[in-house]
């Protein structure tokens, strides 16, 4: 009987454990300037949210940003088949919010985002490995 309640125990703690697949850092499509960054997705609450953790320019060399370190991604929450939805998405080269949803596949993920009904394509964004 303690046998299986310690499997029982180590299987409920094995699967909380899990990270969900969009967790990770992801490397954003070029803004209108060609500067792109590498954002670190992490859950915040029952959402995800992510933060601008390296910019780049249209080069690929890194630079220095004052939105490094930013909130990029929040209140991002997952729902069936890798789409999040419910969130919202700062774009610093416009300074605007944009209320956001993501879909995963894979290693990419395809960001759209609208303020005031005017949509945004927000590129398809690559896992960092």
């Amino acid at each position: 009987m303690k046998t299986f309640a310690l499997a029982m125990a180590l299987a409920c703690l094995g699967t909380a454990a899990l990270a969900d697949p969009i967790e990770g850092t992801w490397k954003t499509k070029p803004d209108d300037n060609g500067n792109f960054g590498h954002v670190q997705i992490k859950p915040c609450g029952a959402a995800f949210c992510g933060t601008l953790v390296k910019a780049f320019d249209g080069a690929g060399k890194q630079i220095e940003s004052p939105n490094v370190g930013k909130r990029i991604v929040w209140d991002m929450v997952a729902y069936e088949g890798g789409h999040y939805d419910d969130g919202k998405i700062w774009s610093p080269d416009r300074d605007k919010t944009y209320n956001s949803e993501m879909d995963l596949s894979g290693n990419t993920l395809k960001v759209y985002g609208c303020v005031i009904g005017i949509c945004r394509d927000g590129g398809t964004w690559t896992r960092v490995k």
